[in-house]
């Protein structure tokens, strides 16, 4: 039972008195103040040893605290953050594991609760996960090179006002940054960084893109020269929705990295941007530990393609099924005694075409459907460029030699 409701230093008081002038047994004594005898005995230890202020309420919180660290670790954990501001607790504890496995480091929400006691912290905001699902879901990436991701980041000035568009491509399944490069969204110089990527790291089996220039266009199959040039070297197109920027979600993420070293304060020109982003790159690649590949950098994961570039790209073939059209300089093909228009893009290359059950007749590219040529009309109705199509059972199979 708890002290009488008076004031308990009153009452601790007057039980200590009475029990140093032995008024009754401790039994009986307690049994008085209500209270038990591990409780009486307490407070008259604490008299003994300190007096009156000995019966005080004292803190009820523990004297070492279990996840209370040495100040040299704490001091290990702060001056890492400082020197990486954007890296979380599960970061920092990976690269001190590395650094010092003797030591035993805290968890990484220990290193949290310190990171917002020095107010390092720096809050993320967490996103609403949309709904998932695509109609045609992209190809497992399993291994390095089954899949590439290329984009523009959102361009941006530097301080003498220069423009700057960071050209960047990154392997799927590693994570590795395979290039940031400064260079104009036009098909030339993209062309060019890419084919620079071929030469030294191999060939992807696909590459990953938005609806935008010079990756796609609104033309048939959305092919673009450069996606042209992918297409005929045996590398698979893929494209994510409009839209539906989430469907890069992994590039995206390391664009958001990007941006948070290397672009909030811009450098002075265009050439130490560049050399910032080669910076950024060669850590990311080497000592940035990455939480989806169990906090190793993705140079740990990362290995060149085994497949070349061939020294001359390989014509589409079609079976028996088609008939095999040239396109023209015009971008035209002569079909049913009339010019019909296909594309300028796809001028020098041959196309299939091949009757449908409806008897329309299906144009196609390799295995990309282009568009129907209606039977009366004699002109193309183009389909709506969204995502590589998809064999059908019913239709016949074109392959391009990969």
């Amino acid at each position: 039972m708890p002290w009488k409701e008076t004031c308990a230093m009153d009452e601790r008081i007057a039980f200590v008195s009475a029990c140093l002038r032995d008024e009754a047994p401790m039994v009986e004594l307690c049994a008085a103040f209500g209270i038990s005898r591990k409780t009486g005995y307490k407070w008259l230890a604490r008299f003994r040893m300190d007096g009156a202020q000995g019966l005080h309420d004292r803190s009820r919180a523990p004297r070492s605290h279990g996840r209370r660290m040495a100040e040299d670790l704490a001091e290990a954990i702060l001056a890492l953050r400082r020197d990486r501001p954007h890296w979380g607790p599960r970061k920092l504890r990976a690269v001190l594991c590395r650094q010092h496995p003797d030591v035993a480091w805290p968890a990484p929400s220990t290193m949290g609760d310190l990171l917002r006691a020095h107010g390092l912290a720096g809050g993320r905001s967490r996103q609403r996960r949309r709904p998932g699902g695509r109609p045609q879901p992209f190809a497992a990436v399993t291994q390095p090179n089954d899949l590439w991701c290329i984009d523009f980041k959102g361009w941006f000035r530097t301080a003498d006002g220069s423009r700057c568009d960071p050209l960047t491509i990154t392997d799927a399944h590693s994570r590795y940054v395979l290039d940031c490069r400064i260079v104009a969204p036009l098909h030339g110089p993209v062309e060019a960084a890419v084919r620079s990527l071929f030469e030294r790291h191999g060939l992807p089996r696909a590459i990953r893109s938005d609806n935008g220039p010079p990756f796609a266009a609104a033309g048939p199959g959305g092919l673009t020269r450069l996606s042209l040039g992918w297409l005929k070297a045996g590398i698979a197109l893929e494209r994510i929705e409009p839209g539906k920027p989430h469907q890069n979600g992994r590039h995206e993420r390391f664009h958001l990295t990007l941006k948070q070293e290397t672009v909030r304060t811009p450098a002075a020109d265009p050439a130490a941007q560049q050399a910032r982003f080669d910076a950024f790159c060669r850590d990311y690649n080497h000592h940035r530990p990455h939480e989806a590949l169990g906090q190793q950098p993705p140079a740990s994961l990362w290995l060149p393609s085994p497949r070349r570039l061939p020294a001359t790209p390989a014509e589409p073939w079609y079976d028996a099924h088609h008939a095999v059209r040239r396109v023209r300089a015009s971008g035209e093909i002569k079909w049913g005694g009339r010019s019909v228009f296909i594309s300028e893009t796809l001028a020098g290359e041959p196309v299939g075409i091949a009757e449908t059950t409806d008897g329309d007749w299906l144009v196609r590219y390799a295995h990309i459907d282009l568009g129907i040529i209606h039977p009366k009309r004699l002109r193309l109705i183009r389909f709506v460029p969204t995502r590589s199509p998809r064999h059908h059972a019913d239709r016949p199979r074109t392959l391009l030699p990969m």
